[in-house]
């Protein structure tokens, strides 16, 4: 048992139990222990031990015969071949200079007969007849050195020795005794000690009471000091090996305001839109998304439109493609719809679209460039002479339309726009377009 360990719980039949063989003082002390080891099974008995040992630790407790008694249990409740943890304390007992010589050889009686001496006689003694006897008187008392020889003969036993003295000089007794009560107390019926939190006995009550009181209180054993342990630092990181991250989760809540937004308004315009991707709207279709849309620009984030669909709007309801983009004007996805405008196939409709957003809202330069170039690629890359003479008229056209506009600098794209005219100029629109830039020069 650790000197710092706590006074083991005992439940109240084996307190009861425990004070009833202290107090059999007329009967043989094998007796006493054979009783012991029947009322006390295997797994109990370290608990009842450690109980024991607190109650010997402060003489005034127990009466001598009782004293007696609870070193033959501990003694024996252990059988030779098994290590016994009470040995430690067995061997301050038989040295202890304070305590009776009766006491001491005792003791030292029950520790030398474990080892060969044939002394095993005093446990058919009773603990009265013990103190009462002369064996005590007439026995030579052994030094210190010779009974940890015995005993202690391994170095992990004597190890642990040292440990549980370090271990009990750093703590303090939780059960304090009282000044005032002489040393001699054997035959005295008060309590000798006062617990924290524990009502004061009077000189009227009776030990095996107080003894229980003693037993049921949480705060026995000892206190002990906390022992401090810091963290210990950290390996470093080898090379090659992952090393442990943990990020600031510092994340600012963001609220979305469309949790509740009332959406029903917006369904039959997801419903047309959902249409206009697949064909041709009708007029007054066409017309009640125009006035929709109109009068709620914000509708437009809920038509379930997407940069990947507009190709097929545009190709289908360009009108309603130019609405569309106008309200996203300002939305942070508007440069994937204009990159769906680049790069889908040049038509009539897409012109028609990019030219009328010209005129409806301001575009970004870089847009209308690429665009321009994406039409000049077009039309260079086309191996039927008829689709590519109708495109390269188109694209005259728009680029009539865009430069008398002034929607764009044509000296930014001067000598690209002029090598297209040069390379067409067989085609009318083409010649015109010539001319008009040579116009401008």
């Amino acid at each position: 048992m650790s000197a710092c360990a706590p006074v083991p719980t005992l439940r109240p039949d084996e307190r009861a139990d425990l004070l009833t063989l202290l107090a059999a003082a007329a009967r043989p002390l094998a007796d006493v222990v054979a009783d012991f080891l029947a009322r006390f099974p295997r797994e109990r008995r370290l608990r009842v031990g450690g109980a024991l040992c607190f109650l010997l630790e402060d003489k005034k407790m127990l009466h001598p015969t009782g004293r007696l008694i609870a070193f033959a249990i501990l003694h024996q409740s252990y059988s030779p071949q098994t290590e016994n943890p009470y040995v430690p304390m067995l061997l301050n007992a038989a040295c202890d200079e304070t305590s009776e010589k009766s006491e001491r050889a005792f003791v030292q009686l029950l520790l030398t007969s474990s080892s060969g001496n044939n002394n095993n006689e005093v446990l058919n003694q009773s603990a009265v007849d013990y103190i009462n006897g002369s064996v005590s008187a007439s026995q030579a008392l052994l030094p210190r050195e010779q009974l940890e020889k015995q005993h202690c003969s391994n170095g992990a036993q004597s190890q642990h020795q040292i440990s549980n003295l370090s271990l009990r000089a750093a703590s303090v007794r939780s059960a304090i005794p009282d000044p005032d009560v002489p040393q001699s107390c054997a035959h005295l019926s008060w309590p000798a000690i006062s617990l924290p939190g524990s009502k004061q006995k009077s000189a009227s009550d009776d030990r095996d009471s107080a003894l229980a009181g003693v037993l049921q209180e949480k705060s026995g054993g000892r206190l002990g000091p906390q022992w401090i342990r810091p963290t210990p630092p950290r390996l470093p990181v080898l090379d090659g090996e992952l090393q442990w991250l943990n990020p600031d989760n510092n994340h600012e809540l963001l609220w979305d305001y469309s949790m509740c937004a009332d959406t029903s308004r917006g369904a039959a315009i997801r419903d047309l839109i959902a249409r206009a991707l697949k064909g041709p709207l009708a007029p007054a279709q066409q017309e009640q998304v125009i006035l929709e849309l109109a009068k709620d620009p914000k509708l437009v984030y809920y038509c379930g439109m997407t940069p990947q669909k507009l190709p097929d709007l545009v190709e289908h309801n360009p009108l309603i493609a130019v609405e569309v983009l106008s309200k996203l004007i300002n939305s942070p996805d508007i440069a994937g719809y204009f990159q769906g405008l680049v790069h889908m196939d040049m038509s009539l409709h897409s012109m028609e679209v990019v030219n009328r957003l010209t005129t409806a809202v301001e575009l970004p330069t870089e847009f209308v460039h690429e665009y321009i170039t994406n039409c000049i690629k077009s039309c260079q890359s086309i191996k039927d002479k008829y689709m590519q003479n109708r495109l390269v008229r188109l694209v005259c056209v728009f680029l009539q339309s865009l430069i008398r506009n002034k929607i764009i600098n044509v000296q930014d794209l001067f000598i690209e726009v002029q090598a297209f005219c040069i390379e067409f100029s067989r085609i009318r629109e083409a010649a015109g377009l010539f001319r008009l830039l040579k116009s401008l020069e």
